[in-house]
């Protein structure tokens, strides 16, 4: 082990059925809110770092059959503020993206040091408030299913 942190992560959007959306504010950068994400750990699956760090930062132990992998793969560039965790030469990231479906709201345990505050939003509301692109953008085809899911089955 290096050290450093694999450039390979997990997003995992945690909603309710109605669409409300559970964010995490950041402890180091207050104002920057986001779904729960983690990087792998050695030897470590995608789909086994999105339960396990689903249960390390909200306290929310679901089974496996409640994630859904979305299958998709986004690769950005490594914000600079989070750099010196990375080896020197590393600049991009790969993040695989999870959803779980909430029974409901509740409340969460929050990771100590890592996050300061929680909050459950309408997904509109989320995806305002949420700072990276890819969080964004997992919210939106999350609501696009779940809308395209009651006008088939109302």
């Amino acid at each position: 082990m290096t050290g450093y942190k694999r450039p390979v992560s997990v997003l995992a959007v945690i909603h309710t059925k109605d669409l409300r959306i559970l964010l995490l504010e950041r402890a180091l950068f207050p104002g920057y809110w986001q779904s729960v994400t983690g990087s792998l750990e050695e030897n470590e699956s995608p789909f086994e770092a999105a339960r396990r760090e689903v249960f390390e930062e909200t306290g929310i132990a679901a089974p496996a059959r409640d994630f859904r992998d979305w299958r998709i793969t986004n690769v950005f560039g490594i914000h600079m503020l989070w750099r010196h965790r990375y080896a020197p030469d590393v600049e991009y990231n790969t993040e695989h993206v999870y959803s779980l479906e909430a029974a409901r709201e509740s409340s969460v345990r929050l990771a100590p040091g890592e996050h300061s505050d929680y909050c459950w939003l309408p997904w509109e509301e989320a995806v305002d408030k949420c700072f990276s692109w890819s969080n964004r953008d997992a919210i939106q085809l999350i609501a696009r299913e779940v809308m395209m899911k009651k006008e088939r089955n109302p």
